[in-house]
């Protein structure tokens, strides 16, 4: 009887050991996720594997151009470096890539600026080539401005600022596509919700560049626009060619916007002109998020509200087939991409868009914009949501012409002017009890 408190210590012990031990040796199996980001699926490719390092490896720094400049600007504000003068700030590679960017500050806008560490520039297609010579280049002046767009009859409103802001990427040809936007989803004004009828007061801008005469001879449409703008009031256009590299440019540009002439705005829809929003169920959305957060405020006193929602993308690596519109060389820029949010369409917060604006000052330049996005978030230490209502990959093929197929939907991409206002007048004409819930549905079926 003495021996037994003995031997059940023992084998305690035993077991103890044993299940370290197999805890240590178990790893588990390794998920592979593949997928390129091409911007046209979700499931692209299985070419490229899952990124072996977390976004912003400095050990990058050697490897691509991109890398360098960021790696130059990381170390120029960085608050224990920027302080040392015998600190690597002080070497000539810094030294030569913050003259690079010097050169190119001051040649910007007479298209003379050169990135000369790029080596074989001339064997790059022309878009990348193109926003090499520019990529330094982040102010331009405006072509048409809309100053007192958020002051604009909000008093007959009695409301202070818009409950939100939708910032519309456009071209200047691209007409049937604003004005479908305006007859439908993007109308200015006050709009209900669907299920809370509070709604907000919306107010839509369309985001142009100068139109590109690169890719051949266009009829120039600059009266046509003036006339256009003349009647509505809500082009933004900037002195900058409209390409599709350039769409960064407008995230930025409408960022410095927003500080000047909509700081108080609530919520900011950032999309393009080929998209289709339920933007009265966007905002029962944004209004019931808006509540919770200023409830948490009353308890946090935390003032800035970091929402940030759409069709989130996560583990994607740079497209390298030069053949397609989102080639990314990979000696501009090496590494995976960050989470972002792609396909058309996403909302914030008014108050995260000017953190962006603030932050985007110390990344460099990226020619797809959804990343750049992903990496003004990343710098933020941020992540954006995944929201289910954000289709930007479609419904399936059969649904499409289906208004009840929308019911959660929030946002659905690559909708014609036609189709956009098709699906709005069927969203007038049909009734919400006449869409089947999944119950009724189980009904049916059982029948």
């Amino acid at each position: 009887m003495c021996l037994l408190p003995c031997m059940m210590t023992s084998h305690l012990l035993i077991y103890i050991m044993v299940s370290i031990f197999v805890t240590i040796s178990y790893s588990p199996p390794k998920i592979i996720t593949h997928y390129i980001a091409s911007g046209t699926s979700a499931n692209s490719s299985a070419l490229a594997s899952h990124p072996l390092g977390p976004f912003w490896n400095l050990r990058l720094v050697d490897s691509a151009l991109w890398n360098q400049l960021q790696h130059a600007w990381d170390r120029q504000h960085n608050p224990i470096l920027r302080g040392n003068a015998t600190g690597i700030m002080r070497k000539p590679k810094a030294k030569l890539l913050t003259d690079i960017e010097d050169e190119c500050l001051s040649d910007c806008m007479s298209g003379h600026c050169s990135v000369p560490r790029m080596h074989d520039l001339n064997s790059l297609p022309e878009q990348m080539r193109a926003f090499l010579w520019s990529m330094h280049c982040r102010e331009y002046p405006f072509l048409i401005n809309q100053p007192g767009m958020c002051r604009r009859n909000n008093s007959s409103f009695g409301l202070d600022s818009p409950m939100l802001l939708m910032a519309i990427k456009s071209q200047v040809g691209n007409f049937e596509n604003r004005q479908a936007i305006r007859e439908t989803w993007g109308r200015s004004g006050m709009v209900k919700g669907e299920s809370n009828k509070k709604g907000g007061l919306v107010r839509t801008v369309f985001l142009l560049g100068r139109q590109d005469t690169s890719t051949g001879p266009h009829p120039d449409l600059k009266n046509l626009l003036e006339l256009e703008n003349q009647k509505y009031g809500d082009i933004l256009q900037w002195d900058f060619s409209d390409t599709f590299f350039n769409l960064t440019l407008k995230d930025l540009l409408f960022w410095h916007w927003l500080q000047q002439y909509c700081p108080t705005a609530i919520f900011v829809f950032k999309g393009d002109d080929d998209v289709f929003v339920r933007t009265g169920a966007l905002l029962d959305y944004l209004r019931k998020q808006w509540e919770e957060h200023n409830l948490w405020k009353a308890y946090t006193n935390e003032t800035d509200m970091d929402l940030f929602v759409g069709d989130v993308i996560s583990n994607a690596m740079p497209n390298r087939e030069p053949s397609t519109k989102y080639y990314i060389p990979e000696r501009f820029y090496k590494g995976g991409y960050p989470p972002y949010a792609g396909g058309g369409g996403v909302v914030y917060s008014g108050s995260l868009a000017l953190r962006l604006k603030e932050v985007s000052e110390r990344v460099r330049l990226f020619p797809i914009d959804d990343v750049y996005l992903g990496m003004c978030m990343h710098r933020l230490g941020l992540s954006p949501s995944p929201h289910p209502g954000f289709l930007t990959f479609d419904l399936p093929e059969t649904d499409r012409g289906n208004p009840c197929a929308y019911r959660s939907v929030l946002l659905v991409h690559r909708r014609s002017p036609k189709e956009m206002l098709t699906l709005w007048s069927q969203f007038q004409n049909v009734s919400r009890p006449l869409c089947p819930t999944f119950k009724t549905q189980l009904m049916l079926i059982l029948l």
